[in-house]
């Protein structure tokens, strides 16, 4: 691992402002203790690594010291950028306390660390202090830098007590509005140097239970949730990690947009996943209506699906015949009945209840088998002893006809095979689904190899749990890899041993040691086993049964029952944080009360904040957005926007003639504004529109995986949830109205998503919920 090359850091001596200049002098010095402790972190791990190994407990402390050193310098590789972000100035210490992304300690350990990380308590002033309530804070300084140079200071004084205003209380709102105003890049940034005291609560509220944060559009609530990842982590870090910490989010393209937000922020020990990869090895972007997503993400699917495994438990009608070397085996339905009594007693779990079948079926054949041909002539009993019962039955488990009586009655199922044949089968649907109506089971059904939906993940996860898992075949291999490394260090530790010098004297004394003598073959397999530095997260992305400390799941508001009963699985500590924002619920499985979806999963664990302010939507667009979530009955209140650009968002009425062209013109005047652009428009009209503009950008791209990075991009309201842009074009709202379930939640969505800009499109009448909207000169009807 090599240290990065820091920039030319920059002579005070030349800088103008003497505040620049001061600050300049302190950055330096950070900067140089920052490469001090990576030099030094490299220099543990590379000791680690090379660590000697005696014993297996030796083992496990080498890889976890490797392990904690290589996250330690990924830490601070990431605080590379940005590594300070401002200082308090305290009415009783003499010196101020710089805050920054990592901590970093003092010549002095009696006094304040050299920098503070952002998320120890003692920082929580920069964030929370106000001039109504300065916590022992003179002034708060923000410090913006760009790579090691320092750009601009903000200072504010909290001694004087500002007059009251109606507006919100904003913390460091120089700083704060230099970033909502900066243009997109396609993927979040942090937002550590400009957290607000209404987010810096919600960021290090206790760990235990459920917290659902509610916040409309613009209100920073997945930043939030993704620096209170970076926050537990930081406070419970023992803890969390050896289980790993698990982010949802609804799309690729929406984990694609926050990717960068935890690495930047020093944490990589975080499990990203959509909806459609919460089951290792499986990504699951198949699509379907949303009427099917529902009926899939209803709690009956759990009792569809535990019939659909006992219908895989058949017993054939009538009289089974075997023959087992000519001889005539006939198992009476009673009798096979009896074996699936069996089976089922010893496990819940089908395939672990398969063994206890097969051996009943064995016994019984072979009993039958030997009734018959140990029979005694002259009337007596049988000839065969115990010894030959149990060769006929080793036999018998072996006969053709047997495993395929076995394989009929109790085959060996995995998740995949278990839904994918009860979706492609009307008869098995209709056996695990009494008392359904015949409009849901149709609702079910689909051909045989169709891809699968983020909807199935939950059923496959499900059918797993009732499935099981026979681990024996993998403890064998597991066991057989074990003795051949362990025979591999024999055979060296002999190669040594033959070859010591023999050229002692036969009268002296002392004894050669040799590797034999410090080490067995067990010791010296477990010294060669490679490392495993992995995180928790990355050994949970590929183990099915891991079970995470904390879960944050973004957008929440869209999942579905079974979503939910999948999630709490796999964080039984019922430890999460919820972000989502009812107003914007597009799916017919999704929720429209926190308190109904949660309940029947964490019971009464779970608690509700709010965010209220809007950071991101200009006022001028949110009044827009208002309108429409009155219209729509949502319950909620619009968040209010802090900010207003002065450029009021238009409309311009097409025709069905001009409305690709002139789609594609006002996305061209969007992307040379600057900045990102999404065109937003109904699912019916995708295709058109992504045809058009790819003329001018063949780069373009749609769906739930696109990348708003590479150029325009076109999205229906559901793919643009939880993402921003800085210029969007809304085509052809009456349509969205008509063709989403919840028409006036997407057209929400919609609306909401520009941080600069708003251009919509119309052919026909603008819907009435628009009327705000001021119209521009089209081309008309």
């Amino acid at each position: 691992m090599s240290s990065p090359s820091p920039d030319r850091t920059p002579d005070p001596a030349t800088t103008p402002d003497p505040a620049i200049a001061a600050e300049q002098v302190a950055v330096t010095d950070l900067y140089r203790r920052l490469d001090a402790a990576r030099e030094l972190a490299v220099t543990r791990f590379r000791q680690a690594l090379a660590s000697p190994v005696i014993n297996p407990q030796s083992l496990g402390e080498r890889e976890a010291a490797a392990r904690f050193h290589s996250q330690r310098i990924t830490a601070l590789d990431a605080a590379d950028h940005g590594l300070v972000i401002g200082r308090l100035d305290r009415e009783e210490q003499p010196a101020p306390l710089y805050i920054g992304r990592v901590g970093l300690p003092a010549d002095d350990p009696a006094g304040d660390p050299a920098l503070v990380d952002w998320r120890a308590p003692a920082s929580r002033p920069f964030y929370t202090a106000t001039p109504f309530r300065p916590e022992g804070v003179v002034r708060r300084r923000h410090v913006r830098t760009r790579s090691r140079a320092v750009t601009a200071v903000n200072d504010e004084v909290l001694t004087v007590r500002p007059e009251d205003t109606d507006g919100p209380a904003l913390t460091g709102e120089a700083a704060l509005m230099a970033a909502l105003t900066a243009q997109r890049t396609g993927r979040m940034a942090d937002i550590v140097a400009t957290i607000q005291a209404e987010q810096d609560a919600i960021i290090r509220s206790d760990a235990r239970g459920v917290l659902v944060v509610q916040g409309g559009p613009g209100t920073g609530k997945t930043a939030v949730a993704l620096h209170r990842a970076a926050y537990l982590l930081y406070t419970h870090r023992d803890r969390l990690a050896r289980s790993g910490l698990l982010v949802v989010g609804p799309t690729p393209t929406f984990l694609r947009y926050i990717a960068d937000v935890l690495p930047a922020l020093g944490e990589t020990g975080v499990l990203l996943a959509g909806l459609g990869q919460l089951r290792p090895g499986l990504d699951a972007r198949g699509s379907e209506s949303q009427q099917v997503a529902e009926v899939k993400g209803r709690l009956a699917m759990v009792d569809v699906l535990k019939a659909a495994v006992r219908d895989r438990e058949t017993v054939p009608r009538g009289v089974r015949e075997l023959r087992i070397d000519g001889v005539p085996i006939k198992l009476r339905s009673v009798d096979l009945t009896r074996c699936r009594t069996t089976g089922r007693r010893a496990s819940r779990l089908h395939n672990l209840g398969r063994p206890a079948f097969r051996r009943a079926l064995v016994d019984l054949v072979a009993q039958r088998y030997a009734d018959r041909i140990g029979a005694d002539v002259r009337g007596g009993g049988s000839l065969l002893d115990s010894r030959d019962l149990d060769a006929l039955r080793s036999e018998i488990a072996g006969e053709t006809a047997v495993r395929a009586l076995v394989d009929e009655m109790w085959p060996v199922l995995t998740a995949e095979q278990l839904l994918g044949d009860l979706l492609a089968s009307p008869e098995r649907i209709q056996r695990a689904t009494k008392g359904w109506t015949e409009e849901d089971r149709a609702l079910l059904a689909r051909p045989a190899g169709t891809p699968w939906t983020p909807a199935d993940v939950p059923l496959l996860e499900e059918a797993d749990e009732l499935l099981g898992y026979d681990d024996s075949a993998d403890r064998a291999r597991e066991a057989r890899r074990r003795r051949q490394a362990r025979d591999e260090a024999q055979e060296t530790l002999d190669l040594l041993y033959g070859s010591r010098s023999t050229d002692l004297d036969d009268d002296e004394d002392g004894e050669e040691l040799t590797a034999g003598d410090l080490l067995d073959a067990e010791m010296l397999a477990d010294r060669e086993a490679e490392v495993d530095v992995r995180s928790a997260a990355e050994r949970a992305a590929t183990d099915r049964t891991w079970t995470f400390g904390h879960v944050v799941v973004d957008e929440a508001q869209e999942l579905s029952a079974m979503t939910w009963r999948l999630l709490a699985r796999k964080c039984p500590t019922r430890s999460m944080t919820v972000v989502g924002d009812l107003a914007q619920t597009g799916s017919l499985a999704g929720a429209t009360d926190w308190g109904a979806v949660l309940t029947p999963h964490v019971r009464v664990q779970w608690r509700l904040a709010q965010l209220t302010v809007n950071y991101r939507t200009p006022a001028e667009v949110m009044a827009v957005a208002a309108d429409v979530l009155a219209a729509g009955g949502a319950g909620t209140t619009a968040p209010r926007s802090v900010r207003s650009t002065g450029v009021p968002p238009v409309a311009e009425r097409v025709t069905e003639a001009t409305l690709l062209p002139r789609v594609a013109e006002v996305t061209a005047e969007l992307a040379t504004a600057g900045g990102t652009v999404a065109v937003v428009v109904p699912p019916s009209r995708v295709d058109d529109v992504v045809g058009r503009l790819r003329a001018g950008w063949p780069s373009v791209s749609s769906g739930p995986a696109a990348d708003s990075s590479a150029g325009p991009v076109v999205l229906v309201p559901a793919d643009a949830k939880g993402l921003e842009f800085d210029s969007v074009l809304l085509v052809d709202p009456a349509a969205v109205l008509a063709e989403g379930v919840r028409g006036h939640s997407d057209l929400y969505v919609a609306l909401t998503r520009p941080t600069q800009r708003l251009t919509v499109l119309h052919p026909g009448e603008l819907p009435g919920e628009l009327d705000r909207l001021t119209e521009a000169g089209g081309t008309g009807d």
